[in-house]
């Protein structure tokens, strides 16, 4: 999987976090890596995540199965590395698909939705990764919030567990 964004979204957040999920509460074998743009807000990054019951031998996603593009640039620089047949996500709000791709595309309102249903833009990495985990059986919700729980404060708990339920409802009314 590689998410893919600007700095200041989340997305390296979200990379360790799903990553953390897997190994700590899923039994699985994980490695995630990240690459930042030359700014630490506004510049390009992009986080990899593989997953697997097996080995890993090499930490770097090559052809995603699956790929999350924030920005515009992201989806730029990204979309052509998807694996056929991977799964595609994509922010409306920030990026316009131009280009066909040979994967299942999924375009939902993540940013504004949290802006709506939230009003905390934080949580927008939180969310995201709440879309991909209505798309696709990799991680259970608990184990994502099992490690937000030793990451965040306290008072940050909520607002996390609602962003990533509605990460999931914005999955589940866009499934076809």
């Amino acid at each position: 999987m590689l998410l893919s964004g600007s700095g200041g979204q989340g997305v390296i957040t979200a990379g360790i976090i799903l990553a953390g999920a897997a190994v700590l509460h899923e039994n699985l074998i994980a490695v995630q890596s990240q690459t930042y743009g030359p700014r630490a807000r506004g510049g390009a990054t992009r986080s990899d995540v593989i997953i697997s019951d097996s080995d890993i031998y090499y930490p770097k996603v090559i052809q995603p199965n699956v790929l999350v593009c924030l920005t515009q640039e992201a989806y730029n620089t990204f979309y052509p590395i998807i694996r056929p047949g991977g799964l595609l996500v994509i922010d409306t709000g920030f990026v316009e698909p131009k280009k066909s791709v040979d994967a299942r595309q999924k375009a939902l309102p993540i940013y504004q939705s949290v802006m709506q249903e939230i009003g905390r833009p934080i949580v927008f990495n939180i969310c995201m990764l709440g879309v991909v985990l209505g798309l696709i059986d990799l991680v259970k919700p608990k184990s994502v919030m099992k490690i937000l729980e030793t990451q965040i404060p306290r008072t940050f708990l909520e607002i996390n567990r609602k962003a990533l339920h509605l990460g999931m409802k914005l999955a589940a009314g866009n499934q076809n």
